[in-house]
């Protein structure tokens, strides 16, 4: 079975920035989930889902792309994880069934912000947390004048923590930045950190505006989230190399260079 690939949900054969921006988003969770019962609305391929396994009780991963689903039942089997169909607006599951709800880059894709969020309200526990991400429209879309053609509805970063506030009575706000191969996660409203870039001519500070939102909730009081970078240079440096030297190119200029190589050798 093959699923066609748009671009939009990250995969695991991607290895870019969203691929860095999605791993640290599920590192801040995996403070928040061990032992918990957990649901992934919009799972997508599984990844994550399969990440937050590691250390939760239980983890359902649900989305709305039957192909999808089915793909990462197959790909990734545990007896803690289990993937189904379903909507973020008409969430296949169980009232008060979950203690964490987690969704990244889910919300923007549709305008029914309020069922999703009184669905999700409806299958935590008393007191569960929910921790979900999405664009700030300002950074992602106004200043560079981007469009994505899949987003339906995008949010001001005042609008995000109205909708969050509206259902959780203690919201923690995050913004997510990238520079150079470096995630960085920090409390909205601190001054953030300054970044400087040159090179031995001349040195200057560059502006790096947070282009994702994190809202970490519940009703209950939570640890808060301290800032906190993921560093993936290295791991993105290593996967390109990984799949240059699998490319038919580095093969076919192996196989050229061999007899070559041979005779170096004996010489």
């Amino acid at each position: 079975m093959k699923k066609n690939w748009t671009g939009e949900r990250l995969e695991t054969f991607v290895y870019s920035r969203d691929t860095i921006e999605h791993l640290h988003r599920y590192s801040i969770v995996s403070e928040y989930i061990e032992n918990k019962v957990v649901l992934d609305i919009a799972c997508g391929e599984g990844y994550g889902s399969n990440i937050m396994s590691e250390k939760a009780q239980l983890v359902y991963g649900v989305d709305i792309d039957q192909t999808t689903i089915e793909l990462a039942s197959r790909k990734y089997v545990k007896p803690n994880l289990k993937f189904s169909h379903g909507d973020a607006t008409n969430i296949p599951m169980e009232d008060d069934s979950v203690d964490v709800v987690v969704s990244f880059e889910t919300i923007e894709h549709h305008d029914q912000h309020e069922k999703m969020m009184s669905e999700i309200k409806r299958v935590l526990k008393p007191n569960g947390l929910m921790i979900i991400s999405t664009p700030d429209k300002l950074y992602y879309s106004d200043i560079p004048k981007f469009n994505n053609k899949f987003h339906v509805k995008e949010l001001y970063k005042k609008e995000f923590y109205s909708l969050i506030e509206g259902y959780f009575s203690k919201v923690q706000m995050l913004t997510q930045k990238y520079s150079f191969g470096v995630s960085i996660v920090e409390n909205d409203g601190n001054e953030g950190l300054t970044i400087y870039t040159g090179s031995y001519s001349e040195v200057s500070k560059k502006e790096i505006g947070p282009l994702y939102l994190i809202a970490i909730a519940s009703d209950a009081e939570f640890k808060q989230h301290k800032a906190s970078i993921f560093e993936g240079g290295g791991f993105l440096n290593e996967q390109t190399e990984r799949v240059y030297r699998n490319s038919p190119s580095f093969r076919i200029g192996k196989f050229i260079l061999r007899p070559i190589l041979f005779f170096r050798k004996k010489s």
